[in-house]
């Protein structure tokens, strides 16, 4: 399943939105073959940046989160459109860490904590705005949390989690939510909110027991009066296209597009989907003509 419920409070104190990304998180692991573990750092990753971007307010807007903590799995990026479209890869999907003993999947063993969390924004203006924070945990939520209020200075609770079947390291559940207090949020509003979350279930559990993102949003936020914003259907999806590629391999220069076209193929990966376009020496001759005419 995938769908994504943005909710306001009637006071007007808070929002919350909430994400069912099971569906968007197996597609992801179908393309880039991650391990159990990388599924989980990479699904969090990628269902905040699903969130995130959600509450962009162009329709030609984006962001871009990365992290890098040092850690196995390398550097794991998700990029978000302002539907909440997301993709993103990690560095090394091959990651075969031990899990807890508790049983759960060793996120932060495999992010790595020694590096930060980096959030590009980029909303059409000259420059795209960027923030940086140190990792918290590795743990993806709790370090999301800590880009909000330090960056953009808003109290945020941020709760993401990836289901992985120990049997068949299929896709069982994943997705989040995220409660961000408004400017008009009181003393009182805070303490609720704190009361609510103290009791709430991991994000996963409430999954598995087949709540829909707006049951999420009422079960974290009890003590609240919810009204609707806004509802979508967003999927695992990439922007790549061969014209892409092209504009792409034209920045390169002449000269080094001339060294490629000596081969009898060249081949372009995206590391997004995986997806391989091929061009031929006459292909890159004839975009060398057309960069020495642009």
């Amino acid at each position: 399943m995938r769908e994504l419920i943005r909710m306001i409070s009637s006071d007007g104190d808070l929002t919350v939105m909430a994400a069912d990304t099971t569906e968007i998180v197996a597609d992801m692991q179908r393309i880039h073959g991650t391990y159990p573990v990388v599924s989980a750092a990479l699904g969090r990753l990628l269902t905040a940046a699903c969130m995130m971007g959600a509450a962009l307010k162009g329709k030609d807007d984006s962001v871009t989160l990365r992290l890098n903590g040092g850690g196995p799995a390398g550097s794991v990026i998700a990029v978000s459109d302002s539907s909440g479209n997301v993709r993103g890869y990690a560095a090394n999907p091959a990651v075969d860490l031990p899990r807890k003993p508790n049983g759960k999947l060793d996120v932060s063993a495999a992010v790595g904590k020694d590096g930060s969390l980096t959030v590009i924004k980029d909303l059409g203006l000259k420059e795209p705005y960027v923030g940086q924070v140190p990792l918290v945990s590795g743990e993806v939520a709790e370090d999301v949390t800590q880009y909000f209020a330090v960056s953009e200075q808003i109290p945020t609770v941020c709760a993401l989690g990836v289901l992985v079947s120990k049997q068949d390291a299929s896709i069982l559940a994943a997705g989040g939510f995220l409660i961000q207090l408004l400017p008009t949020a009181t003393d009182d509003t805070i303490d609720r909110v704190e009361a609510c979350i103290a009791d709430v279930p991991p994000i996963t559990a409430m999954l598995a027991e087949g709540l829909t993102p707006k049951q999420i949003c009422r079960r974290a936020l009890p003590a609240f009066s919810l009204e609707m914003l806004d509802s979508s259907a967003p999927a695992y999806r990439c922007s790549c296209s061969r014209a892409r590629v092209q504009q792409a391999l034209l920045t390169l220069g002449k000269a080094e597009l001339e060294e490629m076209a000596k081969d009898p193929v060249t081949t372009v990966n995206c590391h997004f989907c995986d997806k391989t376009y091929t061009f031929t020496p006459a292909e890159l001759r004839r975009l060398i003509e057309e960069g020495g005419k642009q």
